[in-house]
C-alpha cells in the first residue's frame, strides 16, 4: 500500500520523465542508467504561492495590535456557552452580518436609517453619499479594532444604533406602534446583543455618526455617552448622578464604555513605572458567609468598591435584570487587556 504522505507529495508533480544516461561499470564495460526526472505541476506551484501570499483572515495579524478590541470569542468558550457571545436577533459590525436568523431586525435597519436621512436632509442636507463620505477616512483606523469590516456595513449599523438610542432617549418622535420599541421582549433582545463582544463596531465610528446627524439647538445638551448609558440603564438601573459622572467618558466600543462605567475612577488612572497596581479577588458571597464574614449594602457607585471591617464588608448592590450576560463579556476584555 502507498503511504497517504507519499502519495500526497506525488500529487504535487508530474510523471516521471525517464532520461538515459551514458557511463561504465566497475569493469569498463559501457552501460546505460535510468534517471527518472520529477517535475512540479504548474497548477499546484501557483496554488502554494497563492496560500503564501494570502493574509490570514480566522486570527489575522491585526489582532495582535495593542488597538484590537473587537475580537472573534475563541471556540472553547463557544462550546461552552456560545450563547452569551453570539447575537441573538441583531447583528452588530461584520463578524455575523448576513446570518438568517439575524434578517429580522436587518429589515428594520434600512427603515431606522431612512427616517434618520429624511430628518437629516430636511434640517442639515445631508445625504447617504455624506454619511458615507464621513465614514471613508475611518475605515483604516477601523481595521485596527479588526480585520473584516466595509464602510456600509459600519454606516448601517452605526446609524441604526444611535436613532435607537435617540428614539428611546426622546430626542426624536417614534410612532408609538414601532415593533422595535413596543414589544418589550425586542428591547431586551437588542439591549443583550448590543454588549456581546464580536457584536460591536468602533466607539468613535459612533460619536462621528451622532455628531454629524445632530440637529443644533435640539441635542445641545446631550452627549452620545449619556444616551447610550441611559439606554442600558433601563438594565442596569443606577442613579442619574452616577451616569452623569461617566458622561463624559468614551470607550473602545459600547461594551468597553459599559464597562469604564463600573470601574471606580481612582483605578482608570495609569499605574505608576515599576507599581503596578495589586490583583483583585473577589470571593463569591457564599465562600465569604461560610467564613463568617457578613455584607452590608454599600452608597458606592460601583459593585467593584468594597469596604472591609472586622466581620463585614460592605459592597454595591446592583441589578442584572436581563443583562446578565454582559459580566461575562466584560470578564472577556479583561481577560484580553491581561494578556496584552
Amino acid at each position: 500500500a502507498v503511504s497517504p504522505i507519499i502519495q500526497s507529495l506525488s500529487n504535487c508533480f508530474r510523471e516521471p520523465k525517464s532520461q538515459i544516461e551514458m557511463g561504465s561499470d566497475s569493469g569498463g564495460e559501457e552501460s546505460n542508467h535510468i534517471i527518472l526526472v520529477w517535475e512540479v505541476k504548474k497548477d499546484r506551484l501557483a496554488s502554494m504561492l497563492q496560500k503564501i501570499s494570502c493574509t490570514p483572515r480566522l486570527l489575522s495579524k491585526t489582532a495582535g495590535h495593542s488597538d484590537c478590541c473587537i475580537f472573534r470569542v475563541p471556540q472553547s468558550l463557544i462550546d461552552t456557552n456560545g450563547g452569551a457571545y453570539q447575537p441573538h436577533i441583531v447583528s452588530i459590525g461584520p463578524f455575523h452580518h448576513g446570518k438568517p436568523h439575524l434578517q429580522m431586525i436587518e429589515e428594520h435597519k434600512w427603515r431606522f436609517l431612512g427616517a434618520l436621512l429624511n430628518r437629516t436632509q430636511t434640517k442639515l442636507g445631508l445625504g447617504l453619499d455624506d454619511y458615507l463620505k464621513a465614514i471613508q477616512p475611518l475605515e483604516m483606523k477601523a481595521r485596527e479594532f479588526y480585520s473584516e469590516t466595509v464602510t456600509e456595513i459600519l454606516v448601517l449599523d452605526g446609524c441604526f444604533i444611535i436613532e435607537l438610542f435617540r428614539k428611546i432617549g426622546k430626542l426624536v418622535p417614534f410612532d408609538p406602534d414601532d415593533p422595535l420599541i413596543s414589544m418589550s421582549w425586542v428591547y431586551s433582545f437588542l439591549l443583550r446583543d448590543f454588549i456581546r463582544l464580536e457584536n460591536q463596531i468602533p466607539f468613535f465610528i459612533l460619536q462621528r455618526l451622532f455628531d454629524l446627524t445632530a440637529i443644533p439647538g435640539e441635542e445641545s445638551d446631550q452627549s452620545f455617552t449619556k444616551l447610550a448609558l441611559e439606554f442600558f440603564n433601563y438594565a442596569t438601573q443606577r442613579p442619574d448622578d452616577v451616569i452623569k459622572k461617566y458622561s463624559k467618558y468614551q470607550g473602545r466600543h459600547l461594551l468597553d464604555l459599559l464597562r469604564s462605567s463600573f470601574i471606580p475612577p481612582a483605578e482608570h488612572e495609569e499605574p505608576k513605572p515599576g507599581n503596578p497596581p495589586p490583583p483583585h479577588v473577589i470571593h463569591c458571597i457564599s465562600k465569604l458567609r461560610r467564613a463568617g464574614i457578613n455584607l452590608k449594602p454599600s452608597k458606592e457607585d460601583s459593585f467593584l468598591v468594597v469596604s472591609v471591617g472586622k466581620y463585614w464588608r460592605k459592597t454595591h448592590s446592583c441589578s442584572c435584570s436581563g443583562i446578565s450576560e454582559k459580566y461575562i463579556n466584560i470578564l472577556l476584555i479583561n481577560f484580553n487587556n491581561y494578556m496584552k
